[in-house]
């Protein structure tokens, strides 16, 4: 599809089209697992970008703050899981939120956290939807499925004076799945979140607790898991765009990526064999998240406009509104006429969620045309 050449750079670049293919393909295998499908939305921060999950199937969503879940209650989205340990100062937004109408369900990992959930509710004559972070693979926050604690948490949020908290199920991210890279080893991560999570939940209701839901989730493992059974749902939210980092663990091609950056050169170093953009980390994040997979990009994959990859054009130096790319290829090759002073380039991001994040806007490759979607950042 063609770009215009008189759009100023950089800017965020959303080709549409392979966007809505990766929203299909998620959701079609949801669908083929016979689960519920929950997507992150702090990927896109979009309401059109939501919007269009949502008419694909998805229930509800996932965010990871509150201004998140502000944004998307305003649209009207009504069940809003926020993923993240909730911290007590946050408590009455959670409420207000759920006073207004959204079944808004919260997350607790520690007994402290519960006992401070329930006397928030309690003391505000107020029920609090929450959920147990279980932990599957040691990469962050929860509790173990097997460890003692897990009960105690549960009954810390019924508590003798009761009403003031509704345990409603569990969940858990195989976030270290983003470093593996083989079928093999991503399909038994996916089945090591599910079974713990699922064995979570088995003795919470053993020992009398409610857990109707048992949300898993990762794209890594939302993609490579064979069976869900015991589940109900699934959470994911790179998937949207994917980037190089979802590559190099194998569950997408660079051609399924559907975000890049927008550059323009701006100069050249013959001497040095550097091309000079005007993306530099301010507009593709510091994120260097290849750094420890099979294939670093640096700061980016170099593409032409086409969203051809340059595989001679390494980004390997980036200065805060200066994107350096050395040319690794033929050493008599002359950069200023092979790449003339406002050649347009696209960067693919190493992780979109933390390139997007750079940005206000969208600039949408639709319908032929360029067309701007709002997105929004903070907390």
């Amino acid at each position: 599809m063609p770009i215009p050449s008189a759009l100023e750079t950089p800017l965020l670049l959303l080709d549409e089209a392979q966007m809505q293919r990766n929203i299909d393909r998620m959701q079609a295998r949801m669908d083929a697992l016979g689960v519920r499908f929950r997507p992150h939305v702090k990927t896109s921060k979009c309401a059109e970008i939501v919007r269009r999950q949502l008419a694909a199937g998805a229930r509800g969503i996932t965010v990871s703050t509150l201004k998140e879940a502000e944004r998307f209650a305003a649209e009207g989205i009504d069940d809003i899981l926020y993923a993240v340990a909730i911290a007590p100062a946050k408590l009455d937004h959670a409420m207000r939120l759920a006073r207004e109408g959204v079944r808004f369900t919260v997350l607790v990992e520690s007994v402290a956290g519960a006992a401070a959930l329930a006397r928030h509710g309690i003391e505000r004559r107020h029920v609090h939807e929450v959920m147990i972070e279980i932990d599957t693979d040691g990469h962050r926050s929860g509790v173990r499925p097997d460890d003692t604690v897990l009960n105690e948490i549960a009954r810390a949020l019924r508590t003798e004076r009761g009403g003031g908290a509704r345990l409603a199920g569990v969940m858990t991210h195989a976030g270290s799945s983003y470093a593996l890279d083989t079928p093999e080893a991503l399909a038994r991560m996916a089945e090591q979140e599910r079974s713990g999570c699922v064995r979570a939940a088995g003795r919470l209701r053993a020992a009398g607790h409610p857990c109707e839901r048992v949300s898993v989730g990762s794209t890594p493992t939302a993609l490579s898991a064979g069976a869900l059974d015991g589940g109900t749902e699934v959470r994911a939210g790179v998937y949207v765009f994917f980037d190089l980092v979802m590559a190099g663990v194998g569950v997408c091609s660079r051609d399924e990526i559907a975000l890049s950056v927008l550059c323009s050169v701006i100069g050249h170093r013959e001497d040095a064999g550097w091309v000079i953009t005007d993306g530099g980390w301010m507009a593709m994040s510091r994120d260097r998240g290849t750094q420890k997979q099979r294939r670093d990009f640096g700061y980016g994959a170099v593409c032409d406009l086409h969203g051809h990859p340059i595989e001679a054009l390494a980004f390997d130096d980036a200065n805060q509104e200066h994107g350096v790319l050395h040319w690794t290829g033929d050493g008599n090759v002359d950069l200023a006429r092979r790449f003339p002073l406002g050649t347009q380039l696209r960067i693919l991001p190493n992780h979109a969620c933390s390139t997007a994040a750079q940005f206000d806007r969208y600039s949408v490759l639709l319908d032929g045309k360029i067309r701007e979607w709002p997105r929004f950042n903070g907390w």
